[in-house]
């Protein structure tokens, strides 16, 4: 095949569909096990059915939970989209379809936020706008005519984009001071797992905590450069298969390392997945008939610039969203203003207690509130360290006091919180009477400063 001699050559360059291909039955595969585990571990129930309360994301809020039935219809049609996606069966309706449900699912509650979950809805979402079922599919063996056997590259390439944002900011996040210097939070993780078996011990060690620390930096950084090259390739796959699976023993991040494991294959070459996808027809019987001549996916010129522009404004969101927490003061840790969708993946340990006070403002008596009358477990943990999900639950006591007979309840909150090792610390100004604050993108000037002295006062006191 000769070299191209500019860059759009390059990404027009025809490939084998063999990787696309591979990537669609993994992904659906992948997505089916997953629902079936979420759903066999009852949290269907947990996360979305017994909670009175859901927390919204901002400008999201008009998605809400669709109640027992709803819900348990919604996780089933997840279901069926991703058995169809990964039989290539009325494929493009299925991504969709998969996308729009997950994503809705996901925006239901921020508590249940996590970076997989935010990845998983881009690569559905990128899933709908490829060719993925013009071979080893159902939809090809009902329509043989759309069957294509090669594709342009630059459809392989913005899977193989996506996946090396996803490392790479992963590695930049990993370079702070508490990450690289202090080791934490390694050197509070590791030593409770000094049970397991054989290298548990090791975990004790400090100078292991600053090994991961920095292995971990240097993999999510290094990591999709040695993949893209064919010597490096096979050991650094080696190195995806460790480091996966070391941190699926060691942490309780679900189904993300495999899903990790299966989607980097992307990066092996075409003839890869050509020599497996022959061993799968050659296990089922299944007889497809081959060209003789290649026979490439095409689209218009006025789709391909439509979609070129979309691609654009995406990579564009993606490489610069994440820097959004320049825009505010203050330790991004602490605020966690800017921290969420920016592939920040397991960098602090941080943990809260928060009490929260209702002032009838006409009588000046005030009530104390435990959240664990409101919320799950997992809701009041998650929103103990967020500022944004604290000013919501103070909002939702001030419509539950209003519903009781005080017409403009006051709510306050007092919060400590403790990041990385560091001594617990006042979060939230316990002054603020958070019923009168409402959320935005601007800063949130009622969170106290890290390095505050008075908080170490309001602290003592």
């Amino acid at each position: 095949m000769p070299k191209p001699n500019s860059i759009k050559a390059f990404l027009q360059q025809p490939i084998s569909i063999a990787p696309l291909v591979f990537l669609r039955v993994l992904f659906g595969g992948v997505m089916l096990a997953s629902i079936i585990r979420f759903v066999a571990n009852g949290w269907i129930e947990s996360q979305y059915i017994q909670p009175d309360f859901f927390f919204k994301y901002y400008g999201f809020e008009w998605v809400t939970a669709p109640g027992e039935w709803g819900i348990y219809a919604l996780f089933a049609f997840m279901g069926g989209s991703a058995i169809f996606i990964m039989l290539g069966f009325l494929y493009r309706y299925a991504a969709l379809a998969f996308f729009l449900a997950f994503t809705y699912v996901e925006l239901i509650d921020v508590s249940n936020y996590l970076n997989h979950y935010y990845f998983i809805s881009i690569m559905a979402l990128l899933l709908v706008f490829v060719p993925a079922n013009r071979n080893f599919s159902l939809d090809v063996l009902i329509n043989p005519k759309s069957k294509r056997s090669h594709i342009p590259r630059w459809i392989i390439l913005i899977f193989q984009v996506q996946l090396g944002i996803v490392y790479f900011y992963a590695g930049l996040a990993k370079l702070n001071y508490d990450w690289l210097i202090n080791a934490e939070p390694m050197r509070i993780w590791l030593p409770a797992k000094s049970d397991m078996f054989l290298i548990g011990p090791l975990f004790k060690e400090l100078w292991v905590a600053y090994f991961f620390s920095w292995a971990g930096a240097i993999y999510d950084l290094s990591i999709v450069f040695f993949l893209s090259f064919s010597r490096t390739r096979p050991f650094a796959y080696l190195s995806v298969l460790f480091f996966h699976l070391m941190t699926a023993a060691l942490f309780q991040i679900g189904m993300f390392p495999y899903i990790m494991i299966l989607l980097t294959l992307i990066f092996f070459p075409p003839a890869f997945h050509e020599r497996i996808l022959a061993r799968v027809k050659a296990i089922f019987k299944i007889n497809t008939e081959e060209f003789i001549q290649p026979r490439l996916w095409q689209i218009s010129t006025l789709k391909l610039n439509i979609l070129g522009v979309l691609l654009i404004g995406h990579f564009a969101f993606q490489l610069l969203f994440p820097f959004r927490f320049a825009l505010y003061p203050g330790n991004l840790f602490w605020t966690e203003e800017g921290y969420r969708f920016s592939w920040r993946v397991m960098l602090m340990e941080k943990a809260g207690t928060c009490f929260f006070y209702v002032t009838n403002p006409e009588t000046g008596k005030s009530t104390e509130v435990e959240p664990n009358e409101y919320l799950s477990k997992n809701q009041e943990k998650m929103m103990a360290t967020q500022p944004d999900m604290i000013l919501q639950f103070a909002h939702y006591l001030k419509d539950i006091y209003r519903e009781k007979g005080i017409e403009n309840p006051e709510v306050r909150v007092k919060s400590y919180v403790r990041l990385n090792g560091n001594g617990s610390r006042l979060f939230i100004d316990p002054e603020v009477n958070l019923a009168t604050i409402q959320d935005g993108f601007r800063h949130k000037n009622w969170i106290l400063p890290f390095t505050n002295p008075q908080n170490f006062t309001a602290q003592k006191q």
